[in-house]
């Protein structure tokens, strides 16, 4: 794999040598950021985590109907949320984040109104914010629930502007990638409180064998727009396979994380008034798999843009229509029945205010944001944010209440 991305690099500038009126250009960033969190876990007493990455991204267009673009990321971290290996991952299919990865490596072909792009990329559906039903193909980095990086995937999606209103995308990945899931020893993966009574062990994951395809068609009209989607693939977030291993001093229990087999079927829509914007999104999803639910997720949400507060509301949703499974991670299940809000607010055009939540309808659980963002000069940017979560320890958002922290990200870009 490697010596063909070499080799990919090479031809892609032996041709933009030569090519007349290339265009070249980057852009990249490093990052550190620190988290403090005010409480102790049962199973990890850090309360200071610091992370730093430094990325780099390249972009060339050789000819009008060509540009090829390549990105990598190098990650140092304070918590072992890091590999060890100073290895080129291009697979993102490890436990931890890799050391050095393949961010981006992507050829993008147009012609006429058809677009294609290969390689590994950013492949996002859906139309509502904070849950996204139908965005089957954007798996996503939880070592941290509630702060969250989205994953490339490998493969090919073509686009095809039909008509000046329609227009379809086909997406077809050869290999799978997983999000990955929180670190069985620290906070992220919430156990009770008292002295620990089972030793959990990640025994692995069995990853799928297989490829992944999906359409989606999208409408433009006079006072409505909409999509359908169709995904046949395989469920980023695992179901997870626990057994007891009694015959140990203290008792262990084998984790296995599995990726059921689902099918989904989708509709966004988006309808603008006078006064505001009403957003919908939903999504069915089956399965052949014994041990995975079947179900329906849905997003409601109205927008409105007033002065410069932008403010969105709405309910998140989900109707079980089929129940199998026993154990599973599934953030964008855990995150339903529950009243969901964002507002920002534009201070001026270097400070930002942003605010987020979402409450369970019963009240069991709650996660709150708040972020205060400021450019100084061309560069530079620093981010105070503070994230507060309460709730009971059987609710997904709750089990998650010692986890309160501050966050001070800063940032130079270039």
């Amino acid at each position: 794999m490697l010596r063909s991305i070499v080799l990919a690099g090479l031809i892609i500038t032996l041709v933009c040598g030569r090519a007349h009126g290339q265009v070249v250009s980057q852009r990249g960033l490093g990052e550190w950021d620190a988290e403090l969190f005010p409480q102790k876990a049962p199973n990890d007493s850090t309360q200071a985590v610091a992370d730093f990455v430094l990325r780099e991204e390249l972009f060339v267009k050789p000819l009008p109907w060509a540009q090829f673009a390549v990105g990598a990321d190098l990650r140092l971290n304070s918590h072992d949320q890091v590999e060890d290996d100073w290895r080129v991952d291009v697979s993102d299919r490890g436990v931890r984040r890799p050391r050095i990865s393949l961010r981006r490596a992507t050829a993008t072909l147009a012609y006429r109104k058809i677009t294609v792009d290969v390689g590994k990329q950013f492949i996002r559906w859906g139309r509502t914010d904070i849950l996204n039903p139908t965005d089957r193909f954007a798996p996503r980095d939880y070592l941290n629930v509630v702060n969250t990086e989205f994953l490339p995937v490998t493969g090919v999606r073509a686009s095809a502007q039909a008509t000046d209103r329609d227009s379809f995308e086909l997406v077809w990945l050869p290999r799978f990638t997983p999000s990955r899931i929180p670190l069985l020893d620290q906070r992220w993966t919430a156990v009770p409180a008292g002295p620990p009574l089972l030793q959990i062990v990640d025994a692995g994951a069995e990853l799928p064998i297989g490829s992944q395809t999906g359409v989606r068609w999208s409408h433009v009209g006079n006072r409505v727009e909409y999509s359908f989607s169709f995904f046949d693939g395989f469920n980023h977030l695992p179901n997870i396979d626990a057994s007891v291993k009694p015959d140990t001093l203290l008792p262990e229990i084998d984790v296995v994380k599995r990726y059921p087999a689902i099918r989904s079927y989708g509709t966004d829509l988006a309808v603008p008034t006078r006064w505001l914007t009403v957003k919908g999104e939903m999504a069915y999803f089956t399965s052949p798999s014994p041990v995975t639910d079947e179900y329906v997720l849905y997003v409601i949400e109205a927008e409105r843009q007033t002065g410069e507060w932008l403010l969105i509301g709405g309910y998140a949703g989900e109707a079980v229509t089929v129940q199998r499974a026993s154990l599973s991670f599934a953030p964008d299940r855990g995150l339903t029945k529950s009243v969901i809000g964002r507002a920002s607010y534009t201070i001026d055009p270097n400070r930002n205010l942003a605010f987020e939540t979402a409450v369970r309808q019963n009240l069991a659980g709650a996660y709150g944001k708040a972020e205060y963002s400021q450019v100084y000069g061309q560069h530079w940017r620093a981010t105070v944010a503070g994230v507060i979560i309460r709730g009971d320890l059987d609710d997904f958002l709750g089990q998650y209440r010692r986890n309160s922290y501050l966050s001070l990200a800063l940032r130079y870009s270039f």
